[in-house]
């Protein structure tokens, strides 16, 4: 075929093996340049030149594309760090570091394809981590036992290892495509089969009943944590968050406005996620008297501690010290008082249903209990209230609740 330009093409012209064409368009940052496209024939250089001058139409195109690990970068620190949690910061950050950059980091952000990304998620899951991070590497020679020795461990990544960094993927090219980088989000087009969450059953409240027994006759620094977690559904963060300003004696209330988070090597004091998790919570009874026998168990450990004492956001549960209790350890003790009390192990975010049995054994009036248990309708806790209404747990909790010194 002839060099000619065609009819309309104008900017279509020869270009050392093949051809050349530009487009005028409106840059991201408002100049306006020459955008070029290239191909072996002039057929391939005019579907390109037709494509480019569409997208030109609708708005501004960028002229020179970054590699997608140099628009991670970019983004994780320009519109994560600034504007989300330090915990979602830290989680797209292990992602982008330990399962994207390696894979994908080399590919232009304006060439990754749908192929790619699935293809990049099917290799992920035969990938050993124990090898491609070098764990047992970093180990002394005399602990060396796998990888570095010649014997993959094969620590494949889990389903939600995989999809967690297919979202912190999907995450950061639908904030491309908002800076318009690119027309479309090609993560959000590879599906990845969803982890199954194994179902436990909760404890009782006969169980529950057991577990803060042992706690209340041993004198744990804890029981008021297990009572909050138990009776009030609160969250680990949200226990750990909580300070001696947010507890009302008088009112026989408490205000859950913040958390205690681990966020990469910082230990935070927080705001709650959203507003919506925040609210004023009623005290029953049992935990008033938990909340009091916790305060004069903290005021035994700052006279022993003196000067060593270091509550700086005046916390309800803390170390011996007064320093913020490690999340991860409260996971630990809640397992090991467990265990020590003779009942099956269940993990502590499971323990919102063994809440709602509770607060009936409690004799909480359902109206009070639909706003501690934060149900949008009242015939979900009706519903609770009807599955739980054993007499013999009730006497068990009486029980509990006289030798706490007070009336059942």
């Amino acid at each position: 075929m002839s060099g000619k330009r065609g009819n309309g093409e104008g900017s279509i012209y020869p270009y050392k093996n093949g051809y050349a064409a530009y487009v005028w368009v409106d840059t991201p940052d408002g100049r306006r340049m020459r955008k070029y496209v290239y191909g072996k024939t002039r057929e391939e250089v005019h579907e390109k030149w037709i494509k480019l001058r569409t997208e030109a139409r609708k708005g501004p195109v960028a002229t020179r594309h970054r590699t997608l690990d140099a628009f991670l970068s970019y983004w994780l620190e320009s519109i994560v760090r600034p504007n989300l949690a330090p915990l979602t910061y830290v989680s797209y950050e292990g992602s982008v570091r330990l399962y994207i950059a390696p894979h994908l980091g080399t590919k232009r952000l304006d060439k990754l394809t749908v192929r790619d990304v699935r293809e990049w998620l099917t290799k992920l899951a035969t990938i050993c981590q124990c090898c491609a991070q070098g764990k047992d590497a970093r180990r002394s020679e005399a602990r060396r036992r796998c990888c570095a020795a010649g014997e993959c461990c094969e620590s494949y990544p889990s389903r939600r290892v995989i999809q967690a960094a297919r979202d912190a993927l999907r995450a950061a090219l639908t904030h491309a495509v908002t800076e318009e980088e690119i027309g479309k989000n090609v993560a959000s087009l590879v599906k990845v089969p969803k982890p199954r969450r194994r179902r436990i059953k909760p404890w009782s409240v006969a169980e529950a009943g057991r577990f803060l027994a042992d706690g209340l006759t041993r004198e744990d620094p804890l029981f008021a944590a297990w009572v909050l977690v138990l009776c009030l559904g609160l969250r680990r963060g949200e226990v750990l968050g909580l300070t001696w300003k947010s507890v009302d004696f008088d009112s026989g209330e408490l205000y859950v406005d913040h958390q205690i988070q681990r966020a990469g090597k910082q230990i935070l004091h927080r705001e709650t996620k959203t507003e919506e998790s925040d609210d004023f919570l009623p005290l029953p009874e049992l935990c008033l008297r938990a909340l009091r026998m916790r305060r004069a168990q903290q005021d035994g450990d700052r006279k022993a501690a003196g000067e060593l004492w270091q509550d700086a956001h005046g916390l309800v549960f803390t170390t011996k010290y007064g320093t913020p209790i490690e999340p991860g350890n409260l996971t630990r003790m809640f397992a090991l008082r467990a265990r020590r009390a003779g009942l099956r192990m269940i993990p502590l975010r499971n323990t919102r249903h063994t809440c709602s049995s509770l607060l009936v054994a409690l004799k909480v009036h359902p109206k009070v209990a639909q706003r501690i248990l934060r149900h949008s309708q009242i015939a979900m806790t009706m519903e609770v209230y009807a599955e739980a209404s054993e007499e013999e747990v009730r006497a068990a909790l009486r029980q509990l609740s006289e030798a706490m010194g007070g009336a059942g």
